[in-house]
């Protein structure tokens, strides 16, 4: 399976604005700015205020991986019964 082509990015936004764009204040990363608002948040923050956003995008990754892993032993059945006349796979 191709790893891929189920790779997702996913845009964190500001709980404030809604910007997505923001910049590291230290070098630590434990605490980000928003470009647009100014304000100021902890990582672990910013990630359970968009952790509904991040469960709605794996939940679809979820299902993708599954149709794909589906899709792909049918495949692998119907090649591996190919010639045979009393096997069929719908």
């Amino acid at each position: 399976m191709n790893l891929d082509k189920h790779s997702r990015t996913i845009a964190l936004q500001c709980p404030t604005c809604g910007g997505a764009s923001f910049e590291s204040e230290t070098g630590e990363d434990t605490e980000v700015k928003c470009v647009q608002c100014g304000r100021v948040i902890e990582r672990d923050d910013l990630l359970r205020e968009n952790s509904e956003n991040i469960q709605e995008n794996l939940e679809e990754m979820k299902s993708d991986v599954e149709k794909d892993i589906a899709r792909q032993m049918r495949k692998a059945l119907q090649d591996a019964f190919k010639g045979n006349k009393n096997i069929k796979i719908k």
